[in-house]
């Protein structure tokens, strides 16, 4: 679907968003199919007979697998928030705690008529923010003590408004639940992993003599290996899953930050200020993929979470109606030993008389 405008460019990401979840859905069944597969073969060495019984075993164990998975998921939507909450270290904040945080947040709010989310802080010195939540009731917002005491009230506002717009597009649920389904394959995929490398001995063990009838040339070893080929395809896919929800959600949110405060100048000053301090110690890489900017990237950026901060102001410049931001100024000429350095920077020759 092409998008022409915010709203539809929101609604066909949401499509999009859509068809990946279910797509990590689907990886489940991929591992579970991979698990069959080394279950079988621990008891026959025809490739062909382990690969039909291990697609039998699948349809058996899809029911179980889907089971665990919603439990999973159950638990999360369930335990997320204090989970979260213990994990960062940040707590709930009230009005009187925070009247400067908490009116503009408020008023962010009344403009657009939706309710309030729950505002906590996180007491460090990094400048970040993330929103969490999978319905009206559990929706918050977090902001760093860093955040709080380096930006001016219209940065914040902006700041709170990208937050508020990954809430109101429904994407921080998305972001949940992606994130848990990510933990699902990822814990299941590492215990099959290390059970297969370390668990069955037999694998080491000499193989008994076989007849010529069942002798296939290593078809339970070609298994093994298939069995972690596509466990390590569908952990490296769910990666690729995720790092596209969140890459295509933050212009979104910065653009829907512009339509909420009208000030798009306020929103490249703070990401501008946040690029600066943004990497939250001792924060799990799901928190860090939810929060206004993720420093954390892959190898030459290919798997980085979030856009370069400069292709967002970029974005808020062309669209936005943003101005460019000012280049760093240059640093003033600075005293040496011999005195004030001349306009090229470089101290007065010793050798001749002071002015």
């Amino acid at each position: 679907m092409q998008a022409f405008g915010l709203y539809t460019h929101i609604r066909a990401n949401r499509i999009r968003s859509g068809f990946l979840i279910a797509g990590l859905f689907l990886l489940v069944y991929v591992v579970t199919f991979a698990v069959a597969l080394a279950l079988e073969a621990m008891q026959n060495d025809d490739l062909s007979a382990i690969v039909d019984r291990a697609v039998a075993d699948m349809v058996a164990f899809i029911p179980i697998a889907t089971v665990l998975a919603g439990l999973w998921l159950a638990i999360s939507w369930k335990f997320h928030q204090g989970l979260i909450g213990l994990v960062t270290g940040s707590r709930g904040v009230t009005r009187e705690a925070e009247p400067r945080l908490y009116n503009l947040l408020e008023n962010l709010c009344i403009s657009r008529g939706v309710p309030v989310p729950k505002l906590s802080i996180m007491e460090t010195d990094a400048t970040n923010a993330f929103a969490t939540g999978l319905n009206e009731n559990q929706y918050a917002i977090t902001v760093t003590r860093g955040l709080v005491d380096t930006l001016d009230d219209a940065e914040i506002e902006a700041v709170l408004a990208h937050e508020l717009t990954h809430i109101r597009n429904r994407d921080v649920a998305l972001m949940v639940i992606a994130v848990v389904i990510a933990g699902v394959l990822s814990f299941f995929g590492e215990l099959t992993f290390r059970w297969l490398v370390n668990g069955p001995r037999q694998w080491n063990a000499p193989s008994a003599p076989r007849s010529d009838s069942n002798r296939k040339g290593g078809g339970a070893f070609a298994a093994i290996l298939i069995a972690l080929a596509l466990i390590a395809a569908a952990w490296f896919l769910s990666l690729v899953i995720r790092f596209a929800l969140s890459r295509s959600r933050e212009f979104l949110a910065d653009a829907g930050a512009v339509e909420l405060t009208k000030n798009p100048d306020a929103m490249i000053s703070a990401l501008q200020k946040i690029q600066a301090r943004a990497e939250l110690q001792n924060v799990p890489s799901g928190i860090m993929e939810m929060c206004v900017d993720n420093p954390r990237s892959g190898f030459a950026d290919l798997f980085a979470t979030h856009p370069p901060i400069s292709e967002r102001i970029d974005a808020l410049v062309r669209f936005g109606g943003g101005r460019p931001p000012l280049p760093a100024a240059d640093p003033e000429p600075q005293d040496g030993p011999w005195g004030a350095r001349d306009q090229a920077g470089n101290p007065p020759d010793p050798a001749s008389p002071p002015a």
